[in-house]
């Protein structure tokens, strides 16, 4: 058991540690000294977006980068989305929209969308984007740049997330916490093996000419985590890709409750650790009950010390995601048994092989 214990301080100090190579190369844009001109194709999959659509599509026609073409595909929505994008169309032609009349068979909606989207987008690079997310200031500009001077096929950004609800705060957090606890990001962009890869569809941008190479939505069309297994893809052929986190200029409220949250989550949580639902387990039994042997165990010294790791671990993911890192630390024990409900979901859906998300089945 004295091993077992040693094991579990030890799992910790790598935490800590990929915790702080996270927090100290923080990957930052370069401060501007030419503005970049290509076009740039702003993608966007939508279905019932009439809450968030409007916004992005302010967002995108104020930002500094003007050289944009802005597409969105509307996912036979049932609510005023087609309507509120048409009504923008008409003011800046600049945006186009394209409908959907149905999704073909073995396709997931947002693959399908996004897969949809590329064929007539006519941009040097391609920007996929949720309709839910916010963008300022100059963050098209220095993803372009940051992509020239790294010479990359792929650059996702994980959004500083908005929370209100007390739902939101214990579930939110969650997914960055195991994010940057277990892969250090700048190994996505400095290596080259598949398994160090990472990426948000949220906020994607890729090179159009790589893209229309590999056709990626299309190759991955029934992954429900698209956006991992395209990272993942694209470093198998041997195609750099970067993926960021801490910026402030781009921002998303991905749920608006505790059991949106978790039923968003239980569709992608497995994805972390290599789909392996054992694999999930394990961590989530470690991290949340490890302190107990090492308290009966071990010196009461050992004990103190665990509990300050913990701590600074929740600091660090706070402070490189750019969230409250008081609320953070607050409700870390509440999360890690939130964690273990999302694992549990994630094996009920999986046994049951069901999934609704946007009012579709999505099959594990």
């Amino acid at each position: 058991m004295i091993y077992f214990c040693y094991f579990i301080f030890g799992f910790l100090g790598v935490q800590f540690v990929v915790a702080l190579v996270n927090a100290v190369f923080l990957q930052k844009f370069d401060k501007l000294s030419q503005k970049p001109t290509d076009l740039v194709s702003v993608l966007i999959p939508a279905r019932n977006e009439e809450k968030n659509i409007a916004t992005i599509l302010n967002d995108l026609l104020q930002q500094t980068y003007q050289n944009i073409e802005i597409l969105v595909f509307n996912d036979q929505s049932t609510d005023n989305t087609e309507k509120i994008v048409n009504e923008f169309s008409e003011k800046d032609k600049r945006i186009k929209l394209l409908n959907s009349n149905n999704l073909p068979l073995n396709w997931l909606g947002k693959n399908f969308a996004c897969h949809s989207l590329s064929e007539i987008a006519v941009g040097k690079y391609f920007l996929f984007l949720d309709a839910d997310v916010r963008i300022y200031n100059e963050i098209i500009s220095e993803t372009i740049t940051f992509s020239k001077k790294y010479k990359l096929g792929l650059l996702s950004i994980f959004p500083k997330q908005i929370m209100h609800t007390f739902g939101e705060k214990i579930c939110v957090p969650l997914m960055n916490y195991i994010l940057l606890t277990l892969l250090p990001l700048i190994l996505v962009r400095t290596t080259g093996f598949n398994s160090l890869s990472a990426a948000n569809g949220q906020f994607m941008f890729m090179e159009a000419e790589t893209y229309k190479k590999l056709l990626p939505h299309k190759t991955m069309k029934n992954k429900p985590v698209e956006d991992i297994e395209i990272s993942r893809f694209y470093k198998k052929h041997k195609i750099k890709i970067a993926c960021l986190s801490g910026k402030k200029d781009i921002t998303c409220r991905m749920y608006q409750s505790y059991n949106e949250a978790i039923n968003g989550f239980s569709k992608n949580v497995t994805s972390f650790f290599g789909n392996s639902f054992f694999v999930a387990l394990l961590f989530w039994l470690i991290t949340t009950f490890g302190f107990i042997p090492v308290l009966f165990f071990l010196n009461i010294e050992f004990f103190i010390a665990y509990f300050i790791v913990f701590v600074l671990i929740r600091f660090l993911v706070s402070y490189t995601s750019c969230q409250n890192i008081f609320e953070n630390i607050f409700y870390s024990v509440i999360q890690q048994f939130v964690l273990g409900n999302i694992i549990l979901q994630t094996i009920i859906n999986k046994k049951n092989n069901k999934l609704i998300w946007k009012e579709r089945n999505i099959s594990f």
